[in-house]
């Protein structure tokens, strides 16, 4: 029983460590991962990379490739624009759930974290900034009380955090970002679901709206996503 557990530990930090290094842009689109390669890098067994491996295949981050090989998965425009779709779907549904549930406890952690964007914005801390904007949108759907929600959001940030300087250009600054998020806070703190379920999915469809439009013009400052600035 402890083996098991041990080796379930070392697959979850093997997982978290290739998807930071995904979602940092430190393994780009188009990078072979192989499961030699990383046992003689991490000295450790295979068995934890398979497994590894195998959730982020599950969650589209990579590609399985015949002989123990993968490779990160590359993203097209028009998939961003799908899963953008998708998140905004969920991210209305989660705040209509969580409204009802919320405490002031609640209200206080993403308060929080709002305080944590605007640190993070003025000191133009990119990454910083997307990690506290994911943990913003990460902890209402938590508020919903909806596994099932949370298992496909997780999965759909994923793939969209990967892209988050292309995002951010799409969006505008930060400071629009941010000033999005005190509106959608301040409508759920007075309880009003319709106010807050429509400042939630204007909030998610800029970049999504933009990025279709710069498809129909051809931009390509946008449209190359696959290689993130």
């Amino acid at each position: 029983m402890k083996v098991a557990f041990d080796n379930l530990t070392l697959s979850q930090r093997v997982y978290e460590h290739l998807r930071d290094e995904i979602l940092a842009d430190h393994l780009l689109p188009g990078t072979e991962l192989s499961e030699v390669a990383l046992s003689r890098e991490l000295a450790i067994s295979r068995g934890p990379i398979r497994e590894a491996m195998g959730r982020l295949a599950a969650e589209g981050l990579i590609t399985m490739r015949p002989r123990r090989r993968a490779e990160v998965r590359s993203l097209t425009p028009q998939e961003l624009i799908d899963a953008y779709q998708v998140r905004e779907a969920l991210e209305v549904m989660a705040v209509r759930l969580a409204i009802p549930r919320v405490t002031e406890a609640d209200l206080a952690r993403l308060e929080e974290l709002i305080g944590q964007m605007a640190a993070h914005s003025a000191a133009g801390s990119v990454r910083e900034f997307f990690s506290a904007n994911l943990a913003f949108h990460e902890l209402v759907c938590e508020l919903s009380g909806n596994p099932k929600l949370q298992e496909v959001h997780h999965r759909l940030e994923g793939e969209i955090g990967r892209f988050q300087n292309r995002t951010l250009a799409l969006r505008g600054s930060m400071d629009d970002s941010l000033t999005e998020h005190r509106a959608i806070l301040a409508a759920i703190r007075l309880r009003d679901a319709e106010r807050a379920a429509q400042l939630t999915a204007d909030h998610i469809r800029v970049p999504a709206q933009r990025l279709q439009a710069a498809l129909a013009d051809d931009d390509p400052s946008l449209v190359e996503i696959e290689q993130p600035a």
